[in-house]
């Protein structure tokens, strides 16, 4: 029994001391070939953890997977209290990797960044005033579904995940519906930390060009006030010195209206539902970087790195002017009377950039005989290019005191309480009268996106009615950070409102009818009693002559206009309180 033990000990005395660990990533151990697995990762970070105390890694929440959404976070004097790290004055940087795993660049940069930070001093000095919070893979479904063939025209690596997560969702469209328990979570995570600065990392698709790494940052007109200044006069240019400094130049992000690059880019209208989008309605700056899909991995991953060190080193030296910026804003907010529903693009106004690319020719294709695209990469150029990156306001909305919503609408509230908006309830039953919408017209996507058959152009008419409420329905005042997120949701005109997105379609369906052969005298005789009304119809008539050759439609107007009809059809269930005191618990 001693042998073994024996010959153990003499082994351990003639090696010397233990062997120093590994902390070579996956990536660097395949020669910046391979991206690293869920598994891999997540060792990796767990490893961390347990040799640095600056290191902590949580599980926060499941995903559709059922396997643990992670966070990681690297804080140098081992505080990791969110509330306690802001009373310090301390900045968060929120960095997610693999919300799309073919696109892993972020995951592999993310793990030697981070070993980086704890064992080089001389960038261990960025995290003196920040603290950075890493989501290591939120698609974990998608990670989990590995292959070398998906992301049809991307250079490397050797395999990596899939697009869609468990459920088969992009999770880059799910941060307002919030289908997938990752969005949850992430809700919880965000709202948690509150990260004045937050960066998803990504791969792009479309043109060829010169740039390794090209950038979205969220819409300044729609994050608007201080950030909006600070964000496109400071922190902008600040990037794009840093990284042309590390010989990676930045571009924006290719959104062309036309086939080439060369017909002009335009800024990116990041809606709530992607992630900037969403982060912006908490007064954060998201920033979405997008690496190019056909150079080499080992390219992609070291612009992502060094792009994440000028983000680094940019809230290092900045932080306290973003926090004022931010809370300026947060406290405007509170008192704004006017939100923006809708932008677009202004094109009488635009920049001009040097925009490094290849000449785009055209010769016949081998597959179809007909002309195809191709980018001549022996013919590079560097020529002026329109960015336009002005957005205007197109429709605008007055904030009412306070939302009421009815209890009955429970997937809505159960969002709202995600995103921890604060929330009172009806302390008894009472008849209000608040402003209603009714909807009079819309449009529905022919094909499911996403899940979901997305309302748009949502026309709506307003009304004073009195309804009757019952002791637990919500309230949710306007005098919170939340404001503008319940504005860009609960105002059905919004383009990623709950409407939008089918959460109360059941209004949209008539629920009590008529027959006709029994209506027609009942109709006839409101007609009598009612001049107003007759008047009303001759009218509609006279201006629609379909309805005149109807009878049907003519008995429907009626019908619409009488005691009968349903006031819950069309209606919006969550109304709109304009002023004075209501009984909430």
């Amino acid at each position: 029994m001693f042998l073994p033990l024996l010959t153990l000990v003499g082994a351990l005395l003639s090696s010397g001391s233990p062997a120093a660990p590994d902390w070579k990533t996956p990536y660097e151990k395949s020669n910046h070939t391979q991206t690293a697995t869920y598994y891999e990762c997540i060792d990796y970070y767990q490893r961390l953890d347990e040799a640095y105390p600056e290191i902590k890694m949580t599980a926060m929440g499941m995903t559709d997977a059922g396997k643990p959404l992670h966070t990681v976070v690297v804080s140098t004097d081992g505080d990791f209290d969110p509330q306690s790290i802001h009373r310090k004055g301390k900045t968060v940087l929120l960095v997610q990797n693999g919300i799309h795993p073919g696109e892993p660049e972020g995951i592999d940069a993310t793990m030697m960044l981070t070993r980086d930070l704890v064992q080089n001093k001389k960038l261990r000095k960025q995290l003196d005033q920040v603290v950075l919070v890493i989501i290591p893979i939120y698609n974990v479904g998608g990670a989990l579904n590995r292959n070398s063939h998906t992301r049809t025209n991307q250079n490397g690596p050797e395999s990596y995940g899939f697009r869609g997560n468990s459920r088969n969702l992009d999770l880059n469209r799910d941060f307002i519906k919030e289908d997938s328990k990752n969005a949850r979570t992430f809700a919880t995570i965000f709202r948690t930390w509150d990260p004045e600065v937050f960066v998803d990392n990504h791969t792009s698709n479309g043109a060829d060009y010169q740039y390794t790494m090209t950038l979205i940052p969220t819409q300044h007109n729609k994050l608007g006030g201080a950030l909006g200044q600070l964000l496109k006069q400071q922190m902008i240019p600040a990037l794009y010195k840093g990284m042309e400094k590390r010989k990676w130049p930045l571009v924006p992000y290719v959104n062309s209206r036309g086939e080439t690059p060369e017909t002009g880019i335009f800024g990116f209208a990041d809606l709530p539902r992607y992630a900037s989008g969403y982060t912006t309605l908490f007064q954060t700056l998201g920033f979405i970087p997008e690496t190019h899909m056909l150079k080499p991995f080992d390219k992609r991953v070291a612009s992502t790195y060094d792009l994440m060190l000028e983000f680094l080193d940019y809230v290092a030296q900045n932080g306290k002017a973003i926090q004022a910026a931010r809370q300026k804003d947060r406290a405007a907010l509170l008192t704004q009377q006017e939100f923006v529903l809708h932008w677009a693009p202004d094109t009488t106004q635009a920049e001009t950039i040097q925009f490094k690319g290849y000449e785009a020719k055209y010769k016949p294709s081998e597959v179809s005989g007909l002309e195809r695209l191709y980018y001549d990469r022996k013919a590079p150029f560097t020529r002026p290019v329109k960015f336009f990156d002005t957005f205007r306001p197109t429709l605008t909305v007055s904030k009412p005191v306070a939302y009421i919503i009815p209890q009955a609408w429970t997937e809505v509230i159960e969002r709202l309480q995600q995103n921890q908006v604060d929330l009172k309830r009806l302390s008894k039953d009472t008849v209000l009268t608040p402003e209603t919408y009714y909807i009079t017209d819309y449009k529905t996507g022919q094909r499911p996106y996403e899940g979901h058959y997305l309302h748009s152009d949502v026309q709506v008419r307003k009304t004073q009615q009195p309804i009757q409420y019952f002791a637990g329905d919500y309230v949710v005042y306007l005098n919170q950070v939340s404001n503008r997120f319940l504005v860009e949701t609960l105002e059905p005109q919004a383009p990623d409102s709950y409407f939008a997105w089918n959460f109360f379609d059941s209004i949209l369906g008539q629920k009590e009818y008529f027959s006709a052969y029994v209506f027609e005298d009942l109709a006839a005789e409101y007609l009598r009693k009612d001049p107003k009304l007759k008047a009303a119809l001759e009218e509609a008539k006279a201006k629609d002559p379909a309805l005149a050759k109807s009878a049907q439609a003519q008995l429907t107007f009626v019908y619409r206009n009488t005691p009968h009809y349903e006031t819950t059809h069309l209606r919006y269930p969550v109304a709109r309180w304009l002023g004075g005191a209501l009984p909430v618990q």
